[in-house]
């Protein structure tokens, strides 16, 4: 039966697409040709910051490649404890703690705080890494309804032994935000613990981009806030912040943070780079939204279904996946990388182009995504309803 499976899927790799050769701000370069590169996580163009590669580089140099080992047994640098510090001052917490990837950090924290005969709570949009993080933990599962806060509470009514609510703050495929004060206020109404995904948060939401520490009235209410540093940060790693009790106790149980290597102080050293100019220059964030309401506003009028922008995350509603795919190859067509999203990643019929904008994207870059988007609005053809 496993190689059944294995066999049905059929799948090879490297996928046949080509491979980007060159990092350039808001584009992406593949064979011979740079597009604008809409579907990218680097909010806030950062990645190829001059500033940001020559930390690295400086790390490379003084720390090498690798940090060697795990952080307990002599993989923990100086570098690392500096990022630790400051990523704890931006979410307003008392500790925070380095993991390799934001699915080690996810499931890290969301396996090792409940246990056998405690609840999880837990949104059904919410990222993989959580729900593989609640099933691991041993505790039983509850999902309610997405951004439903009274199906969450009435999940939380019904659950035994102590409680754990987790959930994104902003849904990655949605570009939706949680309802974190009213979340918050039931945690306390149950004496339950809440965990916050920042992964599209951090750099993004919030006064400078503090994330839902900025953002939401009650995020201290938080036990933990987990973040990446692989999106709005621009460099790959993830965080946990919470009090130094909270951490503490993660630093030791979490089995993601103790059974594998350090992250590399070349990545830390980034991070940390990149944390320290997205704190000093808040225009970026200020650009990455002004750029976020130009795509917004541009395709409602060409007859596009989009949200009403509450994150940088624009998903345009297409619904048929092969219509779909056709917008997809459109884009690229007119020099636009922007692909299509479609099941499993979302349910049936609501395969769609998600779209991210960048800080970095200009404004003839911005005029180019409209004129791409008109090819398309020819190619399908947009009905009554508004939807492609």
């Amino acid at each position: 039966m496993i190689r059944d499976r294995i066999t049905a899927r059929g799948a090879t790799w490297p996928p046949s697409d080509p491979a980007s050769n060159v990092v350039q701000p808001g584009t992406i370069h593949l064979e011979g040709r740079t597009y604008i590169a809409l579907g990218l996580n680097d909010y806030l163009g950062l990645a190829s910051d001059p500033r940001v590669i020559a930390a690295a580089q400086a790390a490379l140099t003084t720390f090498g490649a690798g940090a060697r080992a795990s952080r307990h047994i002599g993989g923990d640098t100086s570098v690392h404890r500096e990022l630790e510090e400051e990523l704890a001052d931006l979410k307003s917490t008392e500790s925070s703690l380095l993991f390799a990837s934001g699915y080690a950090a996810n499931v890290g924290t969301v396996s090792a705080l409940p246990g056998r005969g405690d609840t999880v709570c837990s949104d059904e949009l919410n990222h993989a890494s959580i729900i593989d993080g609640a099933r691991l933990s041993g505790a039983e599962v509850r999902v309610y309804r997405h951004c439903d806060v009274e199906d969450l509470g009435r999940q939380l009514d019904q659950a035994t032994g102590a409680g754990l609510i987790v959930t994104d703050s902003v849904f990655s495929m949605n570009g939706d935000l949680a309802a974190v004060d009213e979340i918050a206020d039931l945690a306390d109404e149950h004496d339950a613990m809440l965990v916050l995904d920042d992964a599209h948060a951090t750099g993004v939401i919030g006064s400078g981009g503090k994330g839902s520490s900025g953002h939401y009235r009650r995020a201290d209410r938080a036990d933990v806030i987990v973040g990446t540093l692989g999106k709005a940060l621009g460099s790959v790693g993830a965080f946990a912040a919470g009090s130094a009790e909270v951490i503490g106790y993660l630093s030791e149980v979490s089995r993601t943070f103790l059974f594998t290597t350090a992250p590399s102080p070349v990545a830390a050293a980034a991070a940390l780079e990149a944390l320290r100019i997205m704190r000093s220059e808040p225009e970026r964030v200020d650009r990455l939204w002004e750029n976020a309401a130009t795509i917004n506003a541009s395709l409602s009028q060409l007859g596009f279904s989009v949200p009403e922008t509450v994150h940088p995350i624009t998903p345009v509603m297409i619904g048929d996946d092969a219509k779909a795919r056709t917008a997809e190859t459109t884009l690229i067509d007119n020099g636009i990388l922007a692909r299509a999203i479609l099941p499993p990643y979302v349910p049936p019929n609501t395969s769609r182009i998600r779209l991210i904008a960048s800080a970095v994207h200009t404004d003839e870059q911005m005029e180019r995504v409209l004129t791409a988007f008109e090819e398309v609005a020819r190619h399908l053809n947009p009905s009554a309803q508004g939807e492609i």
